[in-house]
């Protein structure tokens, strides 16, 4: 194990950032190089610069290590265990983040072997207490799931209320009545029906909607 690095306490901000892919809910992680966590997977994350606010921390830092930006974010929880980082005290302020199941480009840098998506209940050994920070991450959504129309930040532009129902199925882990889930819905004028239908499929072609506003709000749901 390397010699302590930080004497004094500093801070570092962590992201969690989640998508839907291939009808399952995915984070993406980063693959460590330096001991004593090589080969193991660690969430997206780095130091705090002195001139700049968490938020953009947090910003730069998700896009440094992985070439994402432009996504919901929104600040998480401070983790502060004494011992929680070998190399000296380190308080990390996580985020998580949510982007449409589009392709997206992803990168890293040299300091990391590679970067990827993995399922939530399929992740791989985590560096750090990462574990812990995408359990908290999760329950944090499937909490919003139910008052506030976060699912926005998931879903494409044009989607079906079948793939809308589906999202929620996925992260929360249980079916939920068709009928009730469109009638609540569309009664909240959450979303909005675009004319057009989903077409090239063997069942009939299915209407496509938009969210009404793709900004977040706070509204009872679930």
């Amino acid at each position: 194990m390397e010699t302590v690095k930080y004497k004094y306490a500093v801070i570092a901000t962590d992201t969690i950032i989640f998508t839907l892919r291939e009808q399952e809910l995915k984070v993406l992680l980063i693959k460590m190089k330096k001991a004593p966590f090589q080969n193991c997977w660690a969430v997206p994350g780095g130091l705090v610069h002195g001139d700049e606010s968490l938020g953009d921390a947090a910003k730069r830092n998700l896009y440094e290590t992985t070439g994402v930006k432009d996504v919901y974010l929104e600040q998480l929880y401070t983790f502060g265990r004494v011992d929680r980082d070998p190399f000296g005290r380190v308080v990390s302020v996580s985020y998580f983040a949510l982007i449409p199941s589009a392709d997206i480009e992803l990168k890293t840098t040299d300091a990391y072997e590679s970067v990827r998506w993995f399922g939530v209940s399929r992740l791989p050994v985590l560096a750090y207490d990462h574990t812990e920070m995408i359990s908290y991450a999760l329950e944090r959504l499937k909490a919003k799931l139910e008052y506030t129309n976060i699912a926005f930040s998931l879903l494409a532009d044009e989607f079906t209320l079948g793939e809308l129902q589906q999202c929620y199925e996925i992260i929360l882990g249980r079916k939920l009545d068709k009928r009730n889930f469109r009638k609540k819905f569309l009664s909240l004028n959450l979303v909005t029906p675009t004319g057009r239908r989903r077409t090239g499929q063997a069942h009939r072609p299915a209407m496509l909607y938009h969210f009404s506003n793709r900004n977040y709000q706070v509204i009872q749901i679930l």
